[in-house]
């Protein structure tokens, strides 16, 4: 019997899953758009104002200036890793063997422009050895604190203002259901029309993308200071 080779041959399976896409990875900024109309939803879609507030207030040239690191990277800038780092605990995993776990999170990676996250050992060998195990869990925390400072209301006081924990604050703006759709060149998000914090997150944004260095400084973005106490019996 004779065979043909063009009708036995098999083609060669197509390999599946993430490692098929091919495509460069999202990009998250400050000027990503966002709606509040979206179905099959991921968490941590309150990544986007931490993202966008520290885009504004320039933490990454803040970041470049204090910290001389000498040996180059391949998989990330070293910017990227600092960043990864602070967000990953500001999420929840505290160590470095969780960022395991957020390989391939889309918001986390779409922040950090990556595909996926690098391997950990990549993690231990370089970010570790600038000993910033302490200083980003703090660096973590005062991300809720700048956050509360921006959304809170206008007319409050230093002495009205109502302290909120770490993981208050998580629940209320950093768990909150997203998904990121991409079109051609453009990336933007969509929250559900269900979340009962949509004006207050939009509050939040508006204040955070009108954040602008001037001359003398940043500019307010609330019309009203927090003022204290003593300011306000002196007129300050």
């Amino acid at each position: 019997m004779v065979s043909n080779a063009h009708q036995t041959t098999l083609d060669s399976p197509v390999n599946q899953g993430v490692h098929a896409d091919t495509s460069e990875p999202n990009k998250i900024g400050a000027s990503t758009p966002y709606d509040f109309a979206a179905r099959n939803l991921a968490a941590y879609g309150g990544l986007l104002p931490v993202t966008t507030m520290l885009e504004k207030l320039a933490f990454q040239q803040l970041v470049e200036e204090t910290l001389t690191v000498k040996r180059q990277t391949r998989s990330m800038p070293m910017y990227g890793f600092i960043l990864g780092m602070v967000l990953a605990c500001y999420v929840g995993f505290s160590r470095l063997n969780h960022l395991r776990f957020l390989k391939r999170e889309p918001m986390l990676t779409g922040i950090l422009r990556v595909a996926q996250l690098p391997p950990q050992c990549i993690f231990w060998r370089f970010p570790a050895s600038l000993r910033l195990g302490i200083a980003r869990q703090l660096l973590a925390y005062n991300l809720n604190c700048w956050l509360e400072l921006f959304s809170r209301e206008e007319n409050v006081t230093v002495k009205t203002m109502k302290h909120t924990t770490l993981a208050t604050a998580r629940l209320r703006f950093l768990f909150l259901a997203a998904r990121i759709w991409r079109h051609a060149s453009r990336v933007g998000i969509r929250y559900s029309d269900h979340y009962q914090e949509k004006g207050a997150f939009q509050r939040l944004m508006k204040r955070l993308r009108k954040v602008a260095r001037g001359p003398d400084g940043f500019a307010p973005v609330l019309p009203v200071p927090l003022c204290t106490r003593f300011d306000i019996e002196n007129g300050a």
